[in-house]
């Protein structure tokens, strides 16, 4: 346990350091933000996180450097760790969410509700063909009531409203792809669960149509995706592996030229053994994979 706690207090002193770096390169974090409290909140909650002692270096310092990069706290409850397989992920809560869209530039209010049976809702367009909730009224006899919708928005400062609208169909398939579909949280806490969904997607949409910084954008959406599962077929994600396999074996080791050798009888090949050999890529040795965690290690200052 002890070498768990130096390993982690030495990379939460090597993300600091990073964030250093990466202010001084334009990274802008709140006014009365501190990375440092952040980062030590981060370090006690670290503690307590179940399979802490599976994850990666690597993939700890990557969390740590999202949680910081979107100006989140453990502390403030809006944000927190999970460990899936070896790899720790960030993930925000209702209230980081609201918190890292107000980062962005010219946003002044973000909120999200869900809608009851029996609440009157009405949605309708602008002059842009833009989905607007023309009418939203809720009801307190209705709050135990079954959950049939819920819907976000994002206000700025010039008095334009963006909308997103998702019905119950529609978040319980988005909790289907998520990492955690097994979880008892959205059973016991739909109405916060339900809003925390409806805000992602809204902010998802959101950011990638805003100037905002890269660093500050890509955080909030690589929290986002990491989340969930991919959607696409388990065929086409091995044949994307082998794709970038083979580019990076064409960019590491150029193609030698071809020498004469005698020929070989050729071998009748099975149609059934070609698709499955394309199906499943050669993954990466471990001395490979050493090496990339090493120059990581390296660039964060752990290897001196």
């Amino acid at each position: 346990m002890n070498q768990l706690i130096k390993m982690q207090k030495g990379i939460t002193e090597a993300v600091g350091k990073r964030i250093k770096v990466l202010e001084d390169e334009g990274l802008a974090l709140p006014e009365q933000y501190s990375a440092k409290n952040a980062l030590s909140s981060a370090f006690f909650t670290l503690q307590k996180v179940y399979g802490i002692e599976k994850a990666t270096q690597e993939s700890i310092a990557n969390a740590l450097l999202d949680m910081v990069t979107q100006g989140l706290s453990p502390a403030k409850t809006q944000c927190y760790f999970i460990v899936y397989g070896n790899e720790l992920q960030m993930q925000r809560s209702y209230f980081g969410t609201v918190a890292a869209l107000k980062r962005l530039t010219n946003v002044s209010k973000v909120k999200a509700e869900v809608i009851h049976e029996g609440d009157v809702f009405e949605i309708g367009s602008n002059e842009d063909m833009e989905m607007v909730v023309t009418k939203f009224e809720p009801k307190f006899e209705n709050i135990d009531k079954p959950i049939i919708g819920a819907f976000a928005m994002i206000k700025l400062e010039d008095g334009s409203v963006s909308y997103t609208v998702m019905t119950k169909a529609e978040i319980d398939k988005s909790w289907q792809q998520s990492r955690n579909k097994n979880n008892k949280v959205q059973q016991n806490f739909g109405q916060e669960m339900a809003k925390r969904t409806v805000l992602n997607r809204a902010a998802k949409m959101f950011i990638n149509t805003s100037d905002d910084s890269d660093l500050l954008t890509g955080a909030i959406n690589n929290t986002t995706e990491s989340e969930f599962e991919r959607e696409e077929p388990k065929e086409i994600q091995a044949q994307e592996k082998q794709a970038d396999d083979l580019i990076k074996k064409a960019i590491q080791k150029p193609e030698e030229p071809e020498q004469e050798k005698e020929e070989e009888p050729e071998q009748e090949i099975d149609a059934a053994d070609e698709v499955i050999e394309d199906a499943e890529p050669a993954e990466p040795t471990e001395v490979e994979s050493d090496e990339n965690q090493t120059e990581l290690f390296d660039e964060f200052g752990l290897i001196k």
